[in-house]
């Protein structure tokens, strides 16, 4: 990997320290531009305001969640794998023509699943997202797997969430793991986000594809997965080694670890992983949010892999 390019000073204050000394964690600092919910209150006569979401209000999901679909990419994905039951499609009937809606409704008469042309009006009051593109799927929620099927599986590349709470950072936290070859996702069952409708509209298909393992604590799992040999590296602003720097062979199981939004990687689990690792900054901001930095550690994994001596390519 080619070194950061050098820049002559620029206007404005100076860089508080070297560049290759300030690193990036797996969680950084929110944008304040950040895609959030919006809050909803109950006006004077205790009717939700009528705001393009649902007015029916958020349920609970049991487990992982993601019975409820939304978003094309999404719920054609959610029919191809056919790893579990969809109940019934929704699209909005005054849609404008595309290939992936006629995907979807062969795809939903092949399998024998109801397909609905509704309202736009109907379709708003069920939708749980503003980024639907008109179509949404019910199936079978997510199931959890085992932690040590995960683990044991040859080549293992798991993804060890230590609370990330955003919908729109997990999204695209799987959408990236699928496309680097991640084989197994761990997610703490408290204080963390799950499957919600935001989360599969940004993952664009890829929960359909990754296993997930649901855990009581995460500084418990990672004590688990070193016993069953797993590497772990957690990545964080004060490790002591880059992340392009960890020795990976192609057949190492390896789990990478990220933390929260702006908490970064709990003490907990900054004792349990094997390596700490960092990620070299050289620009002026001093930090990547997790999506963006969980996007550059879990491709350094796979460049290490392939850079292995034994690599056959398989």
């Amino acid at each position: 990997m080619s070194a950061p390019r050098k820049r002559g000073s620029r206007g404005g204050s100076k860089r508080s320290g070297p560049p290759a000394n300030r690193k990036a964690d797996g969680g950084g600092r929110r944008p304040p531009d950040e895609d959030r919910s919006p809050r909803v209150s109950d006006d004077a006569g205790g009717r939700r305001p009528n705001d393009g979401r649902s007015r029916r209000p958020p349920r609970t999901a049991k487990g992982l969640g993601g019975d409820q679909v939304e978003g094309r990419h999404a719920v054609r994905e959610l029919l191809l794998a056919g790893k579990r039951r969809v109940r019934e499609v929704w699209v909005i009937e005054d849609l404008d023509q595309a290939d992936i809606l006629d995907d979807i409704e062969e795809l939903s008469r092949e399998l024998r699943v109801p397909h609905k042309a509704v309202t736009r009006r109907r379709f708003q009051a069920e939708a749980l997202t503003e980024s639907h593109q008109g179509v949404l799927a019910r199936a079978e929620a997510v199931p959890s797997v085992e932690l040590d099927r995960l683990a044991k599986k040859p080549g293992a590349f798991l993804l060890v969430l230590d609370g990330v709470t955003d919908p729109g950072n997990l999204g695209a936290i799987l959408r990236t793991a699928e496309c680097a070859g991640v084989t197994g996702v761990v997610m703490p069952k408290h204080r963390a986000v799950h499957l919600t409708p935001t989360v599969t509209k940004t993952a664009a298909g890829a929960i359909e594809h990754l296993p997930m393992a649901l855990v009581g604590g995460i500084p418990t799992a990672l004590r688990s997965l070193s016993e069953m040999g797993v590497r772990t590296i957690g990545l964080d602003a004060g490790g002591d080694v880059g992340i392009f720097d960890v020795p990976i062979a192609h057949d190492d199981r390896v789990a990478l670890v990220l933390g929260a939004e702006g908490d970064g990687l709990s003490r907990l689990v900054r004792e349990r992983v094997d390596h700490l690792a960092a990620i070299p900054l050289a620009g002026r901001l001093n930090s990547l949010n997790v999506a963006m930095a969980g996007a550059v550690a879990c491709f350094e994994v796979v460049r290490r892999r392939e850079l292995s001596p034994e690599f056959d390519g398989a």
